[in-house]
């Protein structure tokens, strides 16, 4: 068609029609937003995927509420049926993003809203796309009224959506309020990341007080500082341009190697763990070092803190990172740590991420507090998990390697990594040291009646069980691969990847990844 000649009408039709769906078209609602303090869906996309790449589904989709609206107040007012979603790249790699439009009724799950659901999630099983999902919203709908409903209970979205576990790596981000199914869409999902605004929970303030259980304001239904520490969210961030870029960095480790970052002082490393067995220290510094800098992203810190897990890179290729951190519970391991430590291990072995374990355990917590949170189950996972993983383990005893909480760490034994080496410092024995001297000479210690001698005496024989628990001993009769200057660990696990990236083991498709 020349460039002179008068567009055709049903062209004109539809460039006004797709205008009405653009923000622009909605300033007041825009403006809203923005008094809020947040963006719109559709800038959230955009800021996520590579310019020009979106390909839209379902844009001209409007609220099933015909009998009670009329039609263009629906394409006026409720663009896309409150739902941005399609697919696109992110930093050239395909993926898919659905984004709940909080504009448009209150980022509520419309009926249209979860056919286009339905119609992505099969997209995105059949192409395996990586997906990020912006799940801010109220939850249902119930004011939709153009198909007969009574339950709603044969929505297939939830189902299709949790059934993408352990298929494809799928990230949920909130801001502000994530109700109901809204919050049932992030908490499937394997990462949230989450605004420190975020309010997250089963049900909203209506469902609260409909249940009888009283009035509770919209932002303490499950605010971040419930949600972060009780292990819901991953990563929290400022804001919604802090979330897409954590999105992306997420995405980033699921994608294989990248071109190797720049390497930090590995000296350092040999000065980072105290000598002394009782001195905790910050484990997240060595974890730094080790990784290519700025590669690290640490996941659920708030929760269980005295276990460690990050995403990182090495020499360019992503792995996960378990590390116990010793300013907690002395980095024994608790019915949260395992927890935390089982589901993650699921995750690197879901998505083929080699796993570096830094070991520095006196075991599993003991006790009755800690037999009340049941551990003797949840402890348990962590073998389990550990047990069951195909990809590379590396394991890095950097102090203490005590009893079952330390095989647990090395998936179950010393044998079971590729590689297992210890730092100079380090000691490892069946169990505590002092716990095992007290009970392997109970009977002397009890016939000792004067109590300064009796503690000299435990003293005397720590130091000597102290002794022999040297990581130089126990690599004499090797019970560990090697002995190694601290400074020369990163060398060796990417040595160990790269070898075990050349022969990779027989893909296995996991059951899913568990959402706890």
């Amino acid at each position: 068609m020349a460039t002179d000649e008068p567009m055709r009408d049903d062209l004109v039709e539809l460039l006004r029609r797709r205008g009405l769906t653009e923000d622009a078209a909605r300033p007041d609602a825009v403006q809203r937003r923005r008094a809020a303090g947040g963006r719109t869906a559709r800038e959230n996309v955009a800021d996520l995927v590579d310019p020009g790449s979106f390909v839209e589904y379902g844009r001209y989709a409007i609220a099933a509420q015909r009998l009670r609206r009329d039609v263009d107040d629906l394409i006026a007012h409720t663009p896309a049926d409150g739902m941005v979603a399609g697919t696109a790249t992110v930093d050239g790699a395909a993926c898919a993003v659905l984004a709940y439009d909080y504009t448009v009724l209150a980022g509520t799950q419309g009926a249209l809203g979860h056919r286009k659901k339905d119609r992505l999630f099969d997209v995105i099983e059949r192409l395996r796309l990586p997906t990020v999902f912006f799940a801010e919203g109220g939850g249902g709908r119930p004011g939709d009224t153009d198909y007969p409903v009574v339950s709603s209970l044969d929505v297939r979205a939830f189902k299709l959506w949790a059934a993408l576990s352990g298929l494809v790596p799928r990230i949920a981000v909130v801001k502000s309020r994530c109700f109901a199914g809204n919050a049932v869409i992030a908490g499937c999902a394997d990462l949230i990341v989450a605004t420190e605004d975020a309010s997250i929970g089963m049900g909203g303030p209506a469902m609260i007080a409909g249940g009888g259980l009283g009035t509770v304001a919209p932002d303490d239904v499950g605010p971040i500082s419930v949600q972060a520490p009780n292990g819901v969210v991953d990563v929290v961030v400022a804001d919604e341009a802090a979330a897409v870029a954590t999105a992306k960095e997420l995405l980033g480790y699921f994608r294989g190697p990248t071109t190797p970052g720049r390497v930090p002082d590995q000296t350092a490393l040999r000065t980072m763990v105290p000598e002394r067995a009782r001195r905790a220290y910050p484990v997240g510094p060595v974890i730094e070092t080790l990784a290519d800098e700025g590669s690290v992203t640490f996941l659920r810190q708030r929760f269980a803190p005295e276990m460690v897990t990050a995403l990182a890179r090495i020499d360019g290729r992503p792995v996960g990172v378990l590390a116990n951190d010793t300013r907690f519970t002395a980095g024994a391991i608790t019915s949260g740590a395992a927890d935390k430590a089982a589901r993650f291990l699921q995750l690197c072995d879901a998505f083929g991420l080699p796993v570096v374990s830094l070991v520095d355990c006196p075991g599993y917590m003991v006790g009755p507090a800690a037999e009340a949170e049941a551990l003797v189950r949840h402890g348990s996972r962590l073998l389990v998990a550990g047990a069951s993983i195909r990809v590379p383990l590396v394991a890095v005893v950097l102090r203490r390697g005590y009893g079952l909480g330390a095989q647990a760490m090395c998936g179950g034994s010393l044998h079971e990594p590729l590689l297992t080496v210890a730092w100079p410092g380090a000691h490892l024995g069946p169990m505590g040291l002092e716990g095992a001297v007290r009970l392997g000479m109970r009977k002397e210690l009890e016939a000792i009646v004067d109590d300064e001698e009796r503690e000299q005496r435990v003293r005397e024989a720590t130091a000597a069980a102290q002794e022999n628990a040297r990581a130089l001993n126990a690599a004499t009769l090797f019970e560990i691969d090697d002995v190694v200057d601290p400074a020369d660990t990163r060398r060796l696990i990417s040595a160990t990847l790269a070898a075990a990236a050349e022969h990779p083991r027989d893909a296995r498709r996991p059951r899913f990844v568990d959402t706890w």
